[in-house]
């Protein structure tokens, strides 16, 4: 663990571990800035007897924390947890989230829903006036009801086909068995429709618009956290 952050990824983890405090029950995101929030925690474990439990929202985050000496618990064990921190794709002025390029969304989700608080880091790039601005809206669906989901996001403006995977011979498959469409919609429609659109869409298992989920907002710049938005 570098005792110098190295990077804005790096600040904004570190500062919304100043958040964890002792007896908590942590979610743990995934990507690159929730490795160094994973990190710190460690640290914090260590070096400050700071004691917590910690539910992952991905194998691959469990498996860092777990390397980390963090103890690491199933979501099934618990009804809520204390603060998710958790990184975002883009962010608006409201509050609304774009998540899931990796494709962890059902289990981000669910921490997300379960947490008192849910606190976002990222840096000032993730900033939009509007979900979709800079990507595609991923959208998990049941393989045997691929098209027919498809045929009914297209029918409410949606453009978009199934991802492949990256070494491009074949289709991303998500850890629960889910393929995913990535969409993308017309402007017109707000986030707060889409995200009740897509929820009613027969054969949907789950998608990236987070809406009314997060707590708040820290933005890294050149150094520095501010509370973007807060609530």
């Amino acid at each position: 663990m570098n005792d110098k952050p190295i990077n804005d990824k790096q600040v904004v983890a570190i500062h919304a571990a100043n958040y964890v405090k002792n007896g908590m029950l942590v979610g743990l995101g995934t990507g690159s800035t929730a490795n160094y929030f994973i990190e710190e925690l460690a640290r914090r474990q260590l070096e400050e007897n700071l004691n917590v439990t910690t539910i992952a929202s991905s194998t691959v985050s469990m498996i860092k924390a777990q390397s980390l000496g963090l103890n690491v618990i199933a979501l099934n064990q618990v009804s809520e947890i204390d603060l998710y921190v958790d990184g975002a794709d883009e962010i608006t002025p409201d509050m609304t989230l774009l998540k899931g390029r990796g494709y962890d969304l059902v289990l981000e989700k669910l921490l997300a829903k379960a947490a008192k608080q849910f606190l976002v880091v990222a840096d000032k790039s993730k900033l939009v006036e509007r979900i979709g601005t800079n990507f595609v809206i991923p959208i998990e669906v049941m393989p045997m009801a691929w098209k027919t989901a498809k045929r009914s996001l297209e029918a409410i403006g949606g453009v978009g086909d199934l991802r492949q995977n990256v070494a491009k011979d074949g289709l991303t498959v998500t850890s629960h068995g889910s393929l995913v469409l990535d969409m993308s919609f017309d402007k017109s429609i707000s986030e707060a429709q889409l995200n009740q659109l897509i929820n009613n869409t027969p054969g949907v298992v789950e998608h990236g618009i987070f809406c009314g989920l997060a707590s708040g907002i820290l933005i890294a710049e050149n150094g520095n956290v501010t509370e973007e938005y807060w609530k």
